[in-house]
């Protein structure tokens, strides 16, 4: 204590006298001595000397983070140029380091990078900005471990160098900081902490040195930064106190500013001296975890055991001493330590022999109570009873009784069981024969098995087979061999003449001169202009055997009698029409295109408003449309047949098939909410063959037609069907569900209507489950043949599944819900869906629904593609006859296209509708009779 008395007073003396130069030299230190830091402690103030010989390591740690502008990095950099400038560099004095920090670290310099000043002053000025995070707490952790390393240059601690951080950071930091600058305080580096603008000031306490007010400094901005310069030079170089004075640390004394601290190497604790050093009494300090005894080491502990036990692998716990493995004790089972020795014991059902070593089995089925009524087997500690193969044990544990495999073990078989002594196995039904997977059936194809001699086809019976013919051949008397049919020998088929077989039917003909009739089986003699080669260049006129050629309209005969030259007065003056000039005698009118009228100077058009000049009959909206009208309905209606009046759209035509997953993970709970499911949307549709039709198929591992599109035309009969509908609860095989949908559900023979009829085609696709085969091919192929897709899942439905199956958009067209308690919203919303779709099939298929009012309203439909060529052509020809025979003055040619002769022709074309549609359900009707005569055969 002495000692430091002396060298505190020497050091003050001398401080004394250097004062007045110091003063004179650094005016601007001393005003900011008298500003915050005039309250440092005495001896620091009186230690400030020049850093000429201060031995130190210095590491500037440097904030690079994007927050640090251009113009405050120049700043920072001009900041550690001022530093330097007292510093006195060199290896043997004041070695620098620098690191810059963002969300990585960078090594500008270590401590032995440089020798001189002047190449620090460089390096610092080429340093380039990071812009990037703010790493604080990996940049101190860096220092401490790399850039503080001998390797990077820094003096080993015996040497007493003072090793210093000088840490510049503007934000807050995004790592912890507090635990690293904690360890690198404790290591004897002293830091200094700067933070400019918003910085919390709780952050940079917890990574500066102690006491705060020397250590930790805060600024408004980047340019105040130079007013600390004065700071750091009384702070940098002050007095090294462990250098000067004798100060007994017994591991290491550390500097701190005008004073010192000593600290302990690792393992070691500062004692109450503060000087002297202990061993750390970590089995006092630590829950140390040892059983029974803890034993200091230098920096750690062990543990130990009393006498009799040995230390575990864990290094913890204790276990006894093992006698059963140190001698040779000779127990046939079990050999069990007791106190200073051991003894022999047998496991359960075994007793020990007299020389207490060896052991004997107890044989409890010896006693003659134990009752069993087929086997006894001794068990560890009793018995127990045993039945022989094919029975099992009863409740009373002795009796037994055999084995229904079949009930017990559900095998699944399609057709029948038969239970075994040892097991079970299937069995088919009479003409099937058992799959490889020893469950399912498949019908003998006795067609396959035989040389069955059929000249064209072959059907497989139950038990056989039978030969068949194609279409247009009989079978013969040995019912193998086919002729073909002859429908005029096996129909009365009427011809007034003669009768030609087709392929598949019989066509009537007339001899030359004649033409066959509209009924298709009498004739009727052609007149003479059909006959010759009359040259009529307009139109030729029987007469009696001859004929006479005429002229249209505006039109005179030439003195040849057979062509025509034009009589037009239009083209002779300038009639000033403004749509249609039309000849009339040595004259002319003026006429007005469809839907206009003529104005009063006779020469002008006015377009007439259909709608409001005729009565259009339209129960809701009338809608003009060029030369006609059309009717339309509000929302939630449809048009009626009679294209003029309106009902709701659940009367509306609809083809409905319902594809509904049957499958086991669904449950036969929720396959009941289901059928109430699809109960509610058959009630909300009329049925009947006219409206709505609807089908049912339900799949599991197969696909099961519940009911066709013709089965029912009432919706009491189709609820009661639905209700009656058993659940398959096997696989989930939806794509082949899909294929059976398209290939025949749609169908004209399972009652869906003909596409020309232009009813909408709607299938319901409902599903719990992945599919375990593919769903998108069929599905794609539905909607692209015209149906549209509604695809409800529930539950562990596969969302890519159901978007595959639903029409676009999905969001109409796909509905999904996690449990079945929401069943009821996706009805109304299907409802709503199906309502929707037939307003718009009955919106794409406008027709005109009025003519002018000379003329009846007559409903048409565009049925052209269903005729030839030349039928139309007739059609035309019959027109023109009708309307030349009218005598019109006003006409110079027959106008194909008038309304009056549109009508004509439409109502023509819908009696060949009516007929070519009363042939087709004709033979639909004899092909369904020969399927069920050949189906019974």
């Amino acid at each position: 204590m002495e000692k430091m008395l002396v060298g505190c007073f020497l050091l003050l003396l001398g401080q004394i006298l250097l004062l007045p130069a110091e003063a004179r030299q650094r005016p601007r230190s001393r005003s900011i001595s008298r500003g915050r830091h005039s309250r440092t402690h005495p001896q620091t103030a009186l230690l400030e000397s020049s850093c000429e010989n201060k031995r130190a390591d210095l590491v500037f740690i440097i904030d690079s983070s994007r927050s640090v502008n251009t113009h405050d990095y120049a700043k920072v950099k001009e900041f550690i140029l001022d530093i330097l400038q007292f510093l006195d560099i060199g290896p043997d004095i004041t070695r620098v380091g620098l690191l810059q920090y963002g969300s990585t670290v960078k090594n500008e310099f270590s401590l032995k990078t440089f020798k001189r000043k002047s190449e620090v002053e460089r390096a610092v000025k080429r340093m380039r900005h990071l812009s990037t995070g703010t790493m604080t707490g990996l940049a101190i952790q860096y220092a401490l471990n790399i850039a503080f390393s001998e390797a990077e240059g820094a003096r080993p601690l015996r040497e007493n160098v003072p090793r210093v951080i000088m840490i510049v950071t503007d934000g807050r930091p995004q790592d912890s900081v507090a635990e690293v600058a904690a360890k690198a305080r404790d290591t004897g580096i002293l830091i200094f902490a700067i933070g400019v603008g918003q910085v919390d000031l709780n952050t940079l306490k917890a990574i500066g040195s102690e006491p705060h007010e020397d250590h930790v400094f805060l600024v408004a901005n980047f340019s105040q930064m130079e007013s600390l310069t004065s700071v750091f030079q009384n702070k940098l170089c002050m007095a090294h106190m462990c250098s000067l004075l004798e100060h007994n640390c017994a591991h290491f004394c550390i500097n701190t500013p005008g004073s010192y601290v000593c600290r302990c190497k690792q393992g070691y604790i500062l004692n109450a001296d503060q000087t002297t050093c202990r061993i750390q009494d970590l089995c006092a300090a630590e829950d140390h975890g040892c059983e029974q005894l803890c034993v200091n080491l230098l920096g750690s502990f062990v543990c130990q055991c009393y006498s009799g036990y040995s230390l575990a692998e864990d290094g913890k716990r204790c276990v006894a001493v093992d006698y059963c493995a140190s001698e040779n004790h000779g127990c046939e089972h079990e050999c069990v330590n007791a106190d200073g020795s051991y003894s022999c014991r047998c496991p359960k059902g075994f007793s020990l022999n007299p020389d207490k070593k060896t052991c004997t089995k107890i044989d409890y089925c010896a006693s003659p109570n134990h009752g069993c009524q087929h086997e006894c087997v001794n068990t560890d500690d009793s018995y127990s009873c045993r039945c022989l193969k094919g029975f099992t044990l009863n409740p009373d544990q002795k009796t037994c009784r055999r084995i229904n495999y079949c009930a017990l073990k559900k095998p699944g078989c399609e057709h029948e069981c038969v239970n075994t002594e040892e097991g079970y196995y299937c069995r088919c039904h009479r003409g099937y024969t058992l799959d490889p997977n020893g469950k399912t059936c498949s019908r003998v194809d006795h067609c396959a098995e035989q040389d069955h001699g059929c000249e064209q086809l072959c059907l497989n019976t139950e038990t056989s087979f039978v030969c068949q013919c194609s279409e247009g051949f009989l079978i013969n008397e040995d019912l193998k061999t086919c002729s073909r049919a002859d429908y005029c020998l096996l129909s009365d088929h009427g011809c007034e003449y003669s009768c030609v077989n087709t392929d598949r039917s019989f066509a009537c003909q007339c001899p030359e001169g004649h033409a066959l009739r509209g009924d298709g089986k009498t004739c009727a003699k052609l007149d003479a202009c059909a006959l010759g080669d009359h040259g009529c260049e307009h139109s030729c006129v029987s007469s009696g055997d001859s004929f006479v050629c005429q002229c249209f309209e505006g039109y005179l005969l030439r003195a040849d009698g057979k062509t025509c030259r034009r009589k037009d007065v239009c083209q002779a003056v300038d009639h000033g029409c403004e749509h249609v000039c039309v000849n009339s005698g040595e004259s002319y009118i003026c006429k007005c295109s469809e839907g206009f009228r003529l104005a009063e100077d006779g020469k002008r058009c006015r377009r007439k408003d259909v709608c409001k000049s005729t009565h259009h009959g339209c129960e809701h909206i009338c809608v003009h449309r060029g030369d006609s009208y059309i009717c339309k309905c509000s929302e939630g209606y449809i048009l009626a047949e009679d294209g003029r009046r309106c009902k709701r759209c659940s009367e509306g035509p609809i083809d409905l098939v319902f594809v509904i997953d049957g499958s086991k993970s669904l449950g036969e709970d929720n396959f009941e909410i289901v059928k109430q499911f699809v109960t509610g949307i058959i009630d909300s549709l009329v049925i009947s063959p006219k409206a709505a039709r609807v089908g049912l198929l339900q799949y599991s591992t197969q696909v099961r037609t519940e009911f066709t599109l013709r089965n029912f035309s009432s919706a009491k009969d189709m609820k009661k069907a639905v209700a009656h509908m058993k659940y398959m609860g096997k696989g989930s095989m939806t794509g082949l569900a899909l294929k059976h949908m398209f290939e025949r559900s749609f169908t004209q023979a399972e009652g869906a209507r003909p596409l020309s009829a232009r009813v909408p085609r709607v299938a319901i696709v409902f599903t719990d489950g992945r599919a375990q085969d593919d769903v998108a091919e069929w599905a794609s192929k539905a909607k692209d043949n015209g149906i549209t897709m509604y695809a409800v899942g529930v539950g562990k439905a596969i969302e890519e599944e159901l978007q595959e199956i639903a029409s676009k958009p999905t969001d109409k067209h796909l509905f999904y819900a996690e449990d079945f308690s929401t069943m009821g919203e996706i009805s109304e919303k299907l409802k709503k869906g199906i309502c929707e779709a037939l307003e718009d099939s009955d919106g794409s298929q406008d027709s005109p629904a009025g003519e002018l009012p000379k003329r009846g309203h007559q409903p048409t439909v565009q049925h052209r593609y269903l005729f030839e060529e030349d039928s139309l052509s007739r059609s035309a020809q019959k027109l023109f006859h009708s309307t030349k025979s009218s005598g019109s003055p006003l006409e110079d040619k027959p106008d194909e296209c008038k309304c009056e002769n549109l009508i004509m022709f439409q109502t023509l074309a819908n009696e060949e509708v009516r007929k070519l549609t009363q042939r087709l359900e004709e033979m639909t009707q004899r092909m369904e009779a020969l399927e069920n005569r050949l189906r019974y055969r």
